[in-house]
């Protein structure tokens, strides 16, 4: 199945989309990858939906990829004597770790690391930040503030800390479990969540033991502050725009998210931005036009993906909501300004062999008549970097493996095929990429493409060459008759 479009669809499965029927109606809506959510369902649910696309996998004929989002470590209050509490601007209450049942005046914070990394002055956020409150005095087990802003307290509302670094593993005991059951089934994408700092992600990493990517959700002021680093050892970011507002002024997120997807696009890297994008559409069948804007934003800036989390998993119309993304990114990339966006921030930094062949090749597809630029990628490297530079023309990338023909489902532009055997000739290369252009509709045998790949063949790193090649096959074979 080709797409009509380049910026990549996620839809989260869940409630409303927990049959074969509902994810293959999603998949030929445009979902391209299917988020698992781990903070929801029993390993059996996660375990059943991941079956369902492997089948709907199987009968489209098209890689798929999943993703299973760990949920991170959860800091929530204890609980009230009375359930609830009405908390009013300007009084006195205390977090500590006394287990007694909540009253107007104090609550149990059962998070020791919490007090420990807590300075006067800190700030802390309960339920979604629509409570605030300033840390006065601090202790190894007590923080007493003062209410900045009011509201009903409750049972085990979650707690941000938004102005230090804490002392926590950005997997806890239930992650290590859900990533170790996400690895044994088959996933493609671990999605990390609550990351702090480089380290939160090479612990992801030693976990996961190669069998999944680790893609960073950038949803801390302190990942922020640590962004580079993170984005160095991460194979891929998610702009995870929920808890970033909840922690950071609302102001301050769209020219972070800018700065977040650049660099991730400058490292060839895939990156999401998520969260609320269609928010109305788990109740309404039409979006709001600030939806679609927001929508459109993301992709006029670039991100390999968006996606849908309520609206997919638990909204009344999950395909409508899959459609109405698809149609907003026909609709942007057809729009010339969107080319002159693109084009002007492309990175036009290049150090690599591999990075002058890519670019090389979207100049030489731009200023001539070619209709695809087809790689060949063991890891997904060769279509990443071919994927950075933007090109106009489709990027049909072919391996072998499929785990890696799964895992670029997530990357700008890019079809992916999996070819049934190693090639061991550059020439075999030529002509795969030959068949595989003229079968998927992106060239005629009166038109050419171009060839990129790493020789020698099934090495990681070696993009080396690239081709023009005729769509015709005995063309080929008279160049190369060997």
């Amino acid at each position: 199945m080709r797409r009509h479009r380049n910026v990549k669809i996620v839809a989260t499965l869940g409630p409303a989309s927990d049959s074969y029927e509902m994810i293959r109606a999603l998949s030929e809506a445009g979902a391209d990858v299917f988020r698992l959510n781990m903070s929801h369902g029993t390993h059996e649910d996660i375990g059943r939906r991941h079956a369902l696309v492997r089948k709907v996998e199987a009968d489209l004929g098209m890689p798929i990829a999943i993703l299973a989002d760990l949920q991170g470590p959860k800091l929530r209050v204890g609980t009230f004597a009375n359930g609830e509490e009405e908390l009013a601007e300007g009084q006195r209450f205390r977090f500590d770790l006394d287990p007694a049942e909540g009253t107007a005046s104090r609550v149990q914070l059962p998070h020791p690391e919490i007090f420990a990394a807590l300075e006067a002055g800190a700030t802390l956020l309960v339920n979604d930040g629509k409570i605030r409150l300033r840390v006065d005095t601090c202790g190894k087990d007590f923080a007493d503030c003062t209410v900045m802003a009011g509201g009903t307290i409750s049972n085990r509302k979650g707690v941000n800390v938004p102005d230090v670094v804490l002392p926590l593993a950005a997997l806890s005991e239930k992650d290590r479990r859900d990533l170790e059951f996400a690895c044994e089934l088959g996933v493609d994408w671990l999605a990390l969540s609550f990351v702090q700092r480089a380290a939160d992600v090479e612990e992801a990493r030693a976990l996961a033991k190669g069998r999944a990517a680790i893609l960073s959700k950038i949803e801390k002021p302190a990942a922020v502050k640590s962004y580079s680093e993170i984005l160095a050892v991460s194979d891929g970011i998610m702009v995870a725009r929920g808890d970033l507002g909840v922690e950071l002024p609302v102001q301050a997120v769209p020219p972070i998210q800018k700065r977040l997807v650049r660099g991730a696009r400058a490292a060839a890297k895939p990156v999401i931005v998520a969260t609320q994008m269609l928010e109305s559409m788990i109740e309404s069948p039409v979006p709001t036009r600030a939806e679609v804007s927001d929508v459109a934003t993301a992709i006029y800036e670039g991100a390999d993906a968006v996606m849908l989390s309520a609206e997919s998993a638990a909204g009344n119309y999950p395909v409508e909501a899959v459609r109405t993304m698809d149609n907003v990114a026909m609709s942007v990339e057809s729009d010339p300004t969107y080319r002159e966006i693109i084009e002007a921030s492309r990175s036009a930094k290049r150090q690599t062999v591999a990075d002058g062949i890519v670019a090389a090749a979207r100049e030489i597809a731009e200023t001539t008549d070619i209709r695809a630029i087809c790689c060949f990628s063991q890891s997904g490297t060769t279509a990443r970097l071919v994927a950075r530079e933007r090109p106009r023309v489709p990027i049909v990338a072919l391996t072998p493996l499929e785990r890696t023909a799964r895992q670029l489902c997530l990357t700008w532009g890019t079809t992916c095929v999996i070819i049934e055997e190693n090639v061991e000739r550059f020439k075999q290369a030529v002509i795969a990429a030959v068949r595989a252009a003229r079968s998927m509709g992106f060239a005629t045998e009166a038109n050419q493409i171009l060839v990129t790949a790493g020789v020698p063949f099934n090495v990681q790193g070696t993009t080396n060459i690239l081709r023009v090649a005729p769509c015709d096959e005995r063309l080929i074979y008279r160049a190369d008759p060997e």
